[in-house]
């Protein structure tokens, strides 16, 4: 049996980031990770963009992973456009009168995952430990035991960050709101003849949701929504006929495509824990939150909760609390759900209200994005919401 302060189970980019702000509050923080080395070291391009927020480059750079990402492989977003159907009055949103040059940036999940292990594995404080899968977790006293395939770990606080569909939060006897939409999503990259504009485009045609996002190279990272069925057939469907009909997809509204990446597909679940905290026990990530990608906060959710609870535990260790005190992890849980839940709910909604075909939902949303275009405050909001630049560096 070792000891370590905090034990995490799970080595995604939310269970390094926690690993990495709960060692700079001066604690010993193992991570435990079911993948082999090599891959959690090395991972694979694996389809996914992740629009970064101000607030969530921020916090990479304060945990020296940002460093880490190569600047060819970070791309600004200049502009963001929501538009409805094939003749449409689109809504904008850009960076005018706000001091900087980009909404956010697009930047790779595998080369966040790589930056964050390579942080991690640089710091004294935290043991990376791959290929361990997790049996359960038991509470004595005021300390956890975390029972593994090659042993145990004696915490004083464990931490679920494990995804969406966690083994840990069942471990735990702790449900979830677990929505399917029912659809699935296919995202890779293809390169094109017109050029982007670093312009991300949010697209709800009749029958299908397709998102735009801009990346450096003449190349825009595609993600279609459609029932799994046909997800499925485009996944495995012939190159050439797969970049024919993308291009008829999207309007030939970028000229020439051509996949220049593997393809993936993700389903469509979103999921809302029940509970973020137990005694010694917390969920961060997807574990606690996880978005329907619609608004691209997810990931910046995420970050925000593995800092809002490194926060809590450091302010909890400066009154003496430890680091699994309930009382501690319950400001936490609030704090959390403060942040999440209007969000959760919102997109939702949205998800409902924009990839429904009923000619009711199609003139709803083609006078609400006219409307949401016209009001001025409105627009305002969402940017800086889009933007997120509290605390940015």
């Amino acid at each position: 049996m070792t000891y370590h302060d905090v034990t995490i189970l799970g080595g995604g980019p939310a269970g390094l980031a926690a690993a990495l702000s709960l060692e700079a509050q001066g604690l010993s923080v193992a991570v435990l990770e079911r993948a082999p080395q090599g891959p959690w070291a090395e991972p694979a391009f694996d389809g996914r963009e992740i629009a970064m927020t101000h607030h969530s480059v921020s916090i990479l750079k304060s945990l020296g992973a940002w460093e880490h990402i190569p600047q060819v492989a970070i791309s600004p977003l200049r502009e963001a456009r929501i538009e409805t159907g094939r003749s449409n009055h689109p809504l904008t949103f850009d960076t005018q009168g706000r001091g900087v040059d980009a909404l956010g940036y697009l930047v790779s999940n595998h080369c966040i995952r790589r930056s964050l292990y390579l942080a991690a594995s640089r710091r004294p404080g935290i043991s990376l430990l791959a290929g361990t899968s997790t049996r359960h977790l038991r509470r004595i006293g005021d300390e956890m035991t975390v029972v593994h395939d090659r042993g145990e770990i004696t915490c004083r606080l464990a931490v679920g960050a494990d995804g969406r569909f966690s083994q840990i939060r069942r471990l735990q006897r702790i449900g979830a709101v677990m929505h399917d939409f029912r659809r699935a999503m296919l995202v890779c990259r293809m390169a094109h003849d017109v050029p982007h504009h670093h312009v991300a485009t949010q697209w709800f045609d009749d029958g299908q949701t397709v998102a735009l996002l801009p990346v450096n190279g003449g190349a825009s990272s595609i993600v279609l929504t459609l029932p799994v069925e046909q997800i499925e057939r485009l996944r495995t469907l012939d190159r050439d006929a797969f970049n024919a009909e993308i291009m008829e997809r999207v309007g030939r509204r970028l000229g020439n495509m051509r996949l220049v990446s593997t393809r993936h597909a993700y389903p469509l679940k979103a999921v809302y824990a029940h509970r973020f905290a137990a005694p010694g026990f917390a969920l961060v990530g997807d574990a606690a939150v996880g978005m329907h990608p619609i608004t691209a906060h997810g990931f910046n959710l995420g970050l925000k909760g593995q800092e809002s609870l490194a926060e809590e535990v450091g302010a909890g260790l400066a009154r003496g609390e430890s680091p699994g005190s309930l009382s501690v992890l319950r400001r936490f849980e609030r704090r959390h759900r403060l942040a999440t839940m209007p969000l959760f709910a919102a997109t939702n909604g949205i998800a409902t209200l924009y990839t429904r075909d009923e000619p009711a939902f199609r003139v709803l949303r083609r006078a609400g994005l006219r409307v949401a275009d016209a009001v001025a405050p409105f627009k305002s909001m969402v940017t800086g919401l889009l933007m997120d630049r509290q605390r940015a560096a």
